[in-house]
């Protein structure tokens, strides 16, 4: 242990930051301080410091992951000043349940979990892999806009008496009675403004998609998302997706722990010979837990070991080892669902969730080489 290290703790917001120092020996913290959201007064406070710990004395700043993202971290690193960010959920003093939050207990909080070592540190992407998440990310946030114009439309709709006959909403037959709609007034000038925006946001959806494929053709990508695509469900957006937001899957010991980061494993609160169990915990990255939900949908139907010719293109080109594998999960959790929905009588999201977690757990094998 090294007692010559002082932890920093920093609370930190858009436009504030708190700090304040502790060492591994102290009970509490001490030096706060209230400083306008800048890394530079970060590295004044540290040069504060120095004049009363000494200039050898090692600092580890910590701050926890929020909305400032990798910016801070960056920033500091560029100063060789040692910087952490602390995923809060794995703190061992739980912010939520005190009765009295404040920033300067909340950078006491961080201060104390860096100095007693009470916690996880936050993955750092590279930079091509943040960027790259930075950019599904907005295209997620276009592609939430046009479920929700869509949503729009139809209740604009349903308002004005107009109902549709046919079998699906937003085929290309359901658009062209859409645009033939006999609207009079402001009402034609509101579905054309209305499905004005649809087509804009369908058009650039389909650009963005262009991209993330050019994306994933990227040598750095193109290996692992060709064997994530091998799964059912998995296509090349949530496979690059995944990818990029987990980053660098062996810093899991387990299948186990990497479902947990994920937060699908469950819950439990226990007291002597009482064991109650929980809902999954949702912990971790809520991103690519709601991606595997969504492609745990796709082993809620169809005949067990039966292989599309879609899947099968995506599954080309790899090895027989890892298709092998592939298939081997496939016909697992396709077999399982129905299992627990037919025969044991579980809800379909309970089961929907069980899926999701085992795929987890295919999915770290697949990219930790544990195929067999």
């Amino acid at each position: 242990m090294n007692y010559n290290t002082v932890y920093v703790g920093m609370d930190v917001h858009k436009e504030s930051f708190t700090l304040c120092s502790c060492k591994y020996e102290d009970e509490k913290a001490s030096h706060y301080q209230r400083t306008p959201a800048s890394y530079k007064n970060v590295l004044r406070y540290l040069a504060f410091l120095r004049t009363i710990y000494g200039e050898d004395t090692r600092f580890v700043c910590g701050y926890e992951a929020g909305c400032l993202g990798y910016s801070l971290y960056h920033q500091l690193e560029n100063f060789n000043v040692e910087c952490v960010i602390l995923a809060p959920t794995t703190m061992l003093e739980q912010r939520s349940k005190r009765r009295i939050k404040t920033d300067k207990r909340d950078a006491e909080i961080i201060a104390k979990s860096l100095a007693q070592h009470n916690y996880r540190p936050v993955h750092i992407p590279t930079k091509m892999d943040n960027q790259t998440k930075e950019f599904i990310r907005m295209r997620d946030d276009h592609k939430a806009e046009l479920k929700k114009i869509k949503q729009q439309i139809l209740a604009f709709c349903l308002r004005q008496g107009y109902q549709y006959d046919g079998s699906g909403n937003w085929t290309a037959k359901h658009v062209k009675w859409l645009r033939s709609l006999k609207t009079e007034g402001l009402y034609k000038e509101i579905l054309d403004e209305y499905l004005l925006t649809y087509t804009i946001l369908t058009d650039k959806l389909n650009r963005l998609d262009q991209r993330i494929e050019e994306l994933a053709s990227k040598e750095e990508y193109k290996e692992s998302v060709s064997k994530l695509t091998c799964f059912l469900g998995i296509k090349i957006h949530t496979a690059l997706s995944v990818i990029v937001e987990v980053g660098d899957f062996q810093r899991f010991v387990s299948a186990r722990k990497f479902a947990g980061y994920l937060g699908l494993v469950p819950g439990q609160h226990s007291s002597g010979d009482d064991r109650n169990g929980l809902g999954i915990t949702k912990a971790g990255n809520t991103h690519v837990r709601r991606l595997l939900v969504e492609s745990a949908q796709s082993y809620t139907r169809g005949k067990i070991g039966y292989k599309s010719r879609v899947l099968r293109s995506r599954q080309a080109g790899n090895s027989p080892q890892i298709i092998n594998y592939a298939d081997r999960a496939n016909e697992r959790l396709r077999r399982r669902y129905y299992q627990m929905v037919l025969k044991d009588g579980k809800k379909y999201n309970i089961a929907k969730i069980a899926v999701a977690r085992e795929l987890a757990c295919f999915i770290w094998g697949m990219m930790t080489d544990n195929i067999y």
